[in-house]
């Protein structure tokens, strides 16, 4: 039998060994595929051999590729995504673009540890695009999603045989501290809401106080979802702002899927709110949009999610209480709740959680002075009499 190493002298008189080797079917083609090797000594061209050998036995030999890491995530994206909500798929795409910014056309069996290192610094220091100056750095979580969301791409690479290792999974997350939710206290909840009182959605931001999300205000339907003889008001969808489109959808999980009582105040306000649009829609007549959904302008328009947040920025500045984002009204409720002692069963029933676990870790929140009723409690069980 011929040897299968091969020596070859160049014009130079340069020799060297070399070798070939087949590494299947092309994918696509079907066709046979080989790939030639050359090393300067023997001894280096047998070892490299025998490894190749050994590794297609194994079924663990990765076969070289040209493709580009974002050809690849443009193969691997869809299938994970495919049965999240848009607002996921959003964020996943967001979360890989700075990867396919910095290195999308090197090819993915060429990329190094080095190679995300570098990512992570360029994020870290000069990464930012849009939502602030642009060139300054991003957050240490901003740069966690980026690498977490690569590390699972370079996996299934690697689970597939397309590399040899997964190289993300060699770079160690930056350190970051994430940012506390703001909250308001019971007074300051009443603050905000007498100066809301007079405004035209006092109802939708007293709904927005009671824990709903802001795509669920916004995709409440007076026909279907409110009923205000029952007392009840059912969340059947959603109206939220995807890639600067507003999306009608179902909520994402079934939790997120329920009727919630309301009280005599909430009532009353939707009661004043209908009767709002009913004169509104009298006084426009042919340019009234009777549109059905609860949360609408005075032409019967549905407002706008940015709106909806903007305007309740400007009426808790003239409120003048502590500034929060408006998913900070969501937290308030269930916080509030919480302290007052309902049980966390309840509250993660009525927030739409998944997990009271989750209701815990993430929309549960205490302050300093509520300190004082940890020792009033601790005062008298150790009184002594």
């Amino acid at each position: 039998m011929s040897d299968p190493i091969k020596k070859i002298t160049l014009k130079n008189g340069t020799v060297r060994y070399r070798f070939v080797v087949d590494i299947g079917s092309d994918p696509i083609t079907g066709k046979r595929q080989q790939k030639t090797y050359t090393y300067d000594l023997k001894r280096e061209a047998i070892a490299e051999r025998s490894k190749i050998i050994n590794e297609t036995a194994q079924g663990t030999y990765v076969r070289p590729s040209k493709m580009t890491l974002a050809e690849y995530l443009d193969e691997w994206l869809p299938p994970v995504v495919r049965d999240l909500s848009e607002n996921t798929k959003r964020s996943y795409a967001d979360a890989l673009r700075p990867a396919r910014d910095r290195l999308g056309r090197k090819q993915l069996q060429a990329l190094t540890k080095a190679d995300i290192e570098q990512l992570v610094t360029w994020m870290l220091t000069s990464g930012r695009k849009r939502g602030g100056k642009v060139g300054s750095g991003l957050s240490g979580r901003s740069v966690a999603l980026t690498l977490g969301r690569l590390t699972a791409a370079l996996k299934t690479a690697l689970d597939e045989g397309k590399v040899v290792r997964n190289v993300a999974a060699l770079v160690n997350p930056p350190a970051y501290k994430p940012k506390k939710q703001g909250t308001w206290s019971k007074a300051e909840v009443q603050t905000f809401l007498t100066t809301a009182a007079t405004e035209r959605l006092h109802a939708a931001w007293r709904m927005s106080l009671y824990g709903l999300r802001r795509g669920e205000v916004l995709g409440l339907r007076w026909a279907e979802d409110v009923d205000l003889d029952a007392k009840t008001i059912t969340i059947n969808l959603t109206r939220v702002l995807v890639d600067y489109k507003i999306i009608v959808k179902e909520p994402k999980s079934e939790n997120g899927l329920r009727t919630l009582p309301l009280d005599d105040e909430l009532v009353a306000a939707l009661r004043a709110l209908r009767a709002k649009q009913a004169a509104e829609k009298l006084a426009a007549g042919p340019a009234y949009a009777d549109s059905g959904w609860v949360v609408v302008d005075e032409l019967g328009e549905p407002v706008h999610p940015e709106r909806y947040s903007d305007d309740f920025g400007r009426v808790l500045a003239r409120a003048e209480v502590p500034r929060i984002v408006l998913h900070g009204a969501r937290h308030t409720a269930i916080s509030l709740m919480e302290k007052s002692g309902v049980p966390i069963s309840i509250i993660s029933k009525w927030a739409g959680h998944y997990d009271v676990k989750f209701t815990y870790g993430a929309y549960v929140h205490a302050e300093d002075e509520d300190l004082h009723e940890g020792t009033a409690a601790l005062g008298k069980l150790y009184k002594i009499n």
